[in-house]
């Protein structure tokens, strides 16, 4: 048997383990409901003793247990999440007065490109890296660890973050098989944090984290009706986390509230020695007393608002999603917010048409050629070994039906050359003269658009963005509404986002059974 075969059976059989531990335990949590509970609601429970961390993961367990065969949005669970989890108890009965830290006890599921030091794997979904061995925690998760928070799992995802071909669909990767959205299975989940939204969206965990280079956070999140918020490049650290490119990627929450998703970002949020470029330069952007003071309800008043309707709401025109837009425009002005219509990214097409692309090829193959190197242990050690790897488990890696074009691609650059320093600079160029010119002229603090499609904008950029459900179509798919900014916007788009979810109350948990 090949041993990433063997690695991967060793791994569900402590699954099936943790689950049948859990199930024997004692479970009594009076009247609290779980579905769609929310970090306050929880923290609550825990303070009036009607639940405990420990029954709060042993309900998670049962949920994958019971749905993750449909949705195969959860990768593993962390055989040591029940012990996690009574140990928070203890240390919130012994500091019963001064434990106030939101994510003390809360479960979190870690998109599965995100580095444990534990008995998790860290694979990018691909066989290639089951077996290999982190040399320390990545940066977010020790801050969520310093935190209280259980760490409860790996979450699917579109293998590799989507960078390995372009014919995969997304939420696929060949740990975990297709993830599916709760509310449609046959619809599209996105990608790449497919599970991550998925998992959230089902009611699997409290909240989860995903990553983004383009569109990787905010499309899921609107696909699965939860709430994503993709942060100013180096607000959160990215060490420890498999790369794509230092120079786009981000770690952000996905959760089913704005308050959830702002609460994790609060404690993810910070400098990172093993980060410390991105996130010395993206200190100054953290407001002093954290982000929870922007939650006002009353944060669409006065706001100035750019809708962009040239090739962004102009495309919906005469569907129900254009009418359910209108419909939320007309409740922002109600609020207090001053829309200003009908503009536009002069160079928008330009923007979509960069050498983004080129760039990323060449930054994936250095950044993950050092990512790799750096591993205490691992079957691969190069980008090279990576795509050798596959051709050698095709089945397995799926490669007749999916290829790996992408790695190919990248694989044949020869570091960060001319071509590449150029198309570097025109993204830059294309973001000055884009959305900062226009934001600026137009004294903005926000522009929205419809679902995701804004991402590469924000991509380039470095930019911050928040996803929110908007709706549903015919057939029950979700959409949402995204809200961008200039770097360091994250104050005002959280008290915007909040302010629109509290106004409209449009996320509704998918019929599951």
């Amino acid at each position: 048997m090949p041993n990433f075969l063997y690695l991967h059976r060793f791994s569900f059989a402590f699954t099936v383990v943790l689950v049948i531990l859990s199930l024997s335990l004692p479970f009594s949590t009076h009247s609290f409901d779980f579905t769609e509970a929310t970090v306050d609601s929880t923290h609550e429970a825990f303070a009036n003793h009607s639940l405990t961390s420990l029954q709060l993961v042993q309900y998670y367990l049962s949920m994958i247990r019971n749905l993750n065969p449909l949705l195969r949005a959860v990768i593993e669970v962390n055989p040591d999440a029940l012990t996690q989890a009574a140990r928070a108890d203890l240390d919130r009965e012994r500091n019963s007065t001064s434990n106030n830290n939101r994510l003390h006890g809360i479960p979190v599921l870690l998109k599965d490109n995100i580095g444990t030091a534990d008995k998790l794997n860290t694979t990018a979904g691909s066989f290639a890296l089951l077996g290999s061995v982190v040399s320390r925690d990545s940066g977010v998760v020790k801050r969520l660890r310093e935190a209280g928070a259980v760490i409860l799992g790996k979450a699917s995802l579109s293998e590799w973050s989507y960078f390995r071909s372009d014919h995969a669909p997304s939420g696929w990767c060949a740990r975990a098989g297709q993830g599916k959205n709760p509310y449609v299975v046959s619809a599209d989940p996105c990608g790449s944090s497919s599970g991550s939204a998925i998992a959230v969206a089902a009611n699997l965990v409290t909240v989860t984290l995903g990553t983004e280079t383009d569109g990787s956070i905010l499309c899921p999140s609107a696909a699965n009706s939860v709430v994503g918020i993709k942060p100013t490049v180096g607000l959160t650290s990215r060490s420890g986390a498999i790369p794509i490119s230092p120079r786009q990627d981000t770690i952000g929450p996905i959760c089913r509230t704005v308050a959830d998703a702002v609460y994790v970002l609060d404690a993810i949020a910070g400098y990172d020695r093993y980060d410390a470029e991105a996130t010395g330069k993206a200190a100054k952007y953290i407001p002093q007393g954290g982000y929870m003071q922007f939650l006002k309800i009353d944060g669409l008043k006065g706001k100035r608002i750019g809708i962009l309707r040239k090739d962004f709401f102009d495309l919906l025109k005469n569907s129900l999603q254009g009418k359910v837009f209108e419909q939320h425009f007309s409740i922002m002005r109600k609020k207090g917010a001053i829309l200003i219509d009908n503009l536009e990214i002069p160079n928008v097409s330009a923007i979509y048409q960069s050498g983004e692309k080129l760039a990323l090829a060449a930054e994936f193959k250095v950044a993950l050629n050092e990512y790799l190197s750096k591993l205490s242990s691992s079957p691969v050690r190069s980008l090279s070994d990576v795509i050798s790897f596959n051709e050698k488990h095709k089945k397995e890696e799926k490669i007749k039906e999916y290829g790996q074009q992408l790695f190919v691609m990248s694989e044949s650059t020869n570091g960060i050359g001319t071509k590449e320093r150029d198309a570097i600079s025109d993204m830059a160029q294309l973001s000055s003269k884009g959305i900062e010119t226009l934001m600026r002229e137009k004294q903005l603090d926000t522009i929205v658009t419809p679902y995701s499609i804004v991402s590469p904008i924000l991509a380039i950029g470095g930019y911050p963005g928040i996803s929110v459900p908007a709706g549903y179509d015919e057939t029950g798919v979700p959409f949402g509404i995204c809200f961008g900014g200039l770097k360091g916007f994250e104050p005002k788009l959280i008290e915007i986002a909040y302010a629109f979810e509290q106004a409209t109350k449009v996320r509704k948990p998918p019929r599951l059974k």
